[in-house]
């Protein structure tokens, strides 16, 4: 005999419920990953850790041989920059290692042709800059300043 399905949906006996648990199922641990309370591990440097690599490092920065490094380092890296910013080497316009090394060789060419090219003709003394705005100052206030710049950390 079939029976409407609003009487199906509403009926329940007690064959329809199942085993009913008097006490609850314990559920497990949080998974270690997921425990917010755990010890996390830190991340970066402690500030007494950074504090003594800056110390270290200054005072390592004050020794001949790191200036001499340094003075290398400091040649080249006017040069790669004039080439990054100046000659768009950071886009490469071709796909393909060969392809990229040929046109960072022809762009070092044509940076090296564009810095003789300002260059005067041999036997002439380069002009003079022009001061500064910083430079002009001391001159018309009357401040005594040392010919170079350079010689007043010394």
């Amino acid at each position: 005999m079939a029976r409407p399905l609003s009487d199906l949906l509403t009926h329940r006996g007690t064959s329809d419920r199942g085993t009913v648990h008097q006490e609850p199922v314990p559920l497990p641990g949080p998974h270690p990953l997921h425990d917010h309370r755990r010890q996390r591990p830190k991340r970066g440097i402690s500030p007494r850790e950074l504090r003594d690599l800056q110390l270290r490092v200054r005072a390592e920065q004050q020794t001949p041989e790191w200036q001499a490094r340094y003075a290398v380092r400091s040649g080249a890296e006017g040069t790669i920059n004039e080439l990054a910013h100046g000659h768009g080497m950071r886009r490469c316009r071709y796909r393909g290692q060969h392809k990229a090394h040929v046109q960072h060789v022809l762009t070092a060419i044509a940076a090296n042709i564009e810095r003789l090219s300002r260059r005067p003709p041999t036997g002439e003394t380069p002009p003079s800059r022009p001061p500064t705005a910083f430079q002009n100052y001391p001159n018309q206030h009357a401040i005594p300043r040392p010919r170079s710049w350079r010689s007043a950390r010394d």
